[in-house]
Order: structure tokens, then C-alpha cells, then sequence
């Protein structure tokens, strides 16, 4: 399937330009991550594209980015490296140091590839589901996976730390494909960490009603929720969602990407 494309949205133009992978990633920059990603292809080694990528598939909303994160599973860490070293990126580690226990930087002219087969937190390890469950994308004429959007929201669940949130994303995952998500496979994903789950459930039922209430009502009972309804916000005062932030962060307009396999 194609990748989904969003509207360059200029006011001042009357026809909003389409915006793809293709126009946002530069020639220099894809012959990078071509190089990585067809060694990797013709080593056999299953992997799957996460981060800003994969949530630009899902939701729609694509931006420019100097780095692509590769998930793989840990007994395919040292090929994937050797093959970025091959590839002519050096290791992000003799620039700025980083926690190798889960992550291997590659970079080269600003270009980050990231190699990412463990949680930061050290909750799980990648394995099969993430590298070959997801649905497949086409990026500059090849097919990849994508990380599958229960792994996607889980990996993103934990970032909740002084410096970084990544619930935002979150949300904007939920709005745009919560309604057909695997919630039994995510809740088994998360075990113990449900109520974790159920807090950002509950704040983005605050958020945004109006697609929170699209997600299966079994869903909610689930986590002992009552299933959202929606809820006017007074005229004259913010909405839910600006009195968090009042730059646009939230997209509950449309639904996101189809999900192919």
C-alpha cells in the first residue's frame, strides 16, 4: 500500500501540496539509510521501522527527520552493526555518549540510524511480533515493515520523564487507529504495567472524547473505565486540549492510516 500523504497546510495556497516520505527525506540522506536497510534485507535479518516513521504511518501527520530507528531482535545486534560500520557511519558514542545496553547510534553528516533491540527501561526485548507482524509500507520504491501500533504505543508508554513525554504521540496514535488496535495483545504486553495504560486512557478520554468514545466498549470495562461520551466545552473558554497546550498537538479529525499487511 501507498504511504499515507498529509496537506502541506499553507492557508495562503488554495491547493494544499501533497507532502510524502519521498519529498521529506533528502537523496543524500536516503543513500544512507538504503545502504543499512538492503544489507539488512539481503542478510535475512528481520527488522521493522519504528519511531517518527512509523508514527507518521499511523496518523498521517509526516515530518522531516534526521534519524530512522531499526528494530531488531538481540542476536542480530552485531551483524546490524557491522553492517552500518560497513555502511561508513561511525558509532554516536565517541560524540555524545549513550547507553549501549539497548541502542547502537550510527551516524554520519547529522544522519542518526538507530539499531534498537531492547526498552530504554529494560522492560522487554524485541522480538518476532515486532519485526513481522507489522503492515508493510513502501519508502522510496522498497517495502518495509512498520513496528505494529500496540508495540509502537508500548515502547512510547514508559517515556514519561522530566526532559521527554511521549504521550502526546500517544494520544495522536489513539485518536488516529486506537478503535481497531489489538487491546487484549496490548494489555497482555503491558501485565503489571496496566494501570500505566489505564492513566493514559483516562487522559485522553479527557482530551478528546469525541475519539476516545470510538474504541470498543469492552475496552473500557476492561480497565474498569467508563466509556467516554462526548463533552461540549464551554463557549468562551479553552478546550480540553488547549488548556494543555495551545499549539496545535492533536489531530482527532480524520482516522489514521490503514492498517495492511
Amino acid at each position: 500500500m501507498a504511504m499515507p500523504a498529509v496537506s502541506d497546510l499553507n492557508p495562503a495556497k488554495s491547493q494544499p501540496e501533497e507532502v510524502t516520505w519521498e519529498s521529506l527525506i533528502p537523496p543524500e540522506q536516503w543513500s544512507l539509510y538504503s545502504c543499512v536497510l538492503s544489507h539488512i534485507c539481503d542478510a535475512g535479518i528481520p527488522f521493522a521501522l519504528g519511531g517518527g516513521l512509523a508514527l507518521g504511518y499511523y496518523t498521517g501527520e509526516l515530518h522531516r527527520s534526521k534519524d530512522l530507528d531499526i528494530y531488531i531482535s538481540p542476536p542480530n545486534r552485531d551483524r546490524v552493526v557491522e553492517i552500518i560500520t560497513n555502511c561508513g557511519l561511525d558509532d554516536y558514542f565517541e560524540t555524545q555518549p549513550y547507553d549501549q545496553g539497548w541502542i547502537y547510534r550510527g551516524h554520519r553528516d547529522g544522519v542518526i540510524i538507530d539499531i534498537i533491540w531492547a526498552m530504554a527501561n529494560r522492560r522487554t526485548t524485541v522480538d518476532n511480533v515486532w519485526t513481522t507482524t507489522g503492515p508493510s509500507v513502501h519508502l522510496c520504491g522498497q517495502t518495509f515493515r512498520v513496528i505494529p501500533p500496540e508495540e509502537l504505543l508500548w515502547s512510547k508508554l514508559y517515556v514519561l520523564q522530566r526532559d521527554r513525554c511521549d504521550w502526546p504521540d500517544l494520544f495522536n496514535l489513539l485518536a488516529a487507529v486506537g478503535p481497531g488496535m489489538n487491546w487484549q495483545h496490548l494489555s497482555c504486553r503491558a501485565a503489571e504495567d496496566r494501570p500505566l495504560l489505564k492513566s493514559l486512557l483516562t487522559v485522553f478520554a479527557w482530551v478528546a472524547p469525541e475519539r476516545a468514545m470510538q474504541i470498543p466498549r469492552r475496552v473500557w470495562r476492561s480497565f474498569d473505565l467508563v466509556q467516554p461520551i462526548p463533552v461540549a466545552d464551554p463557549s468562551g473558554r479553552p478546550s480540553r486540549r488547549d488548556l494543555l497546550d495551545t499549539r496545535p498537538w492533536l489531530n482527532t479529525s480524520q482516522p489514521g492510516a490503514s492498517r495492511a499487511a
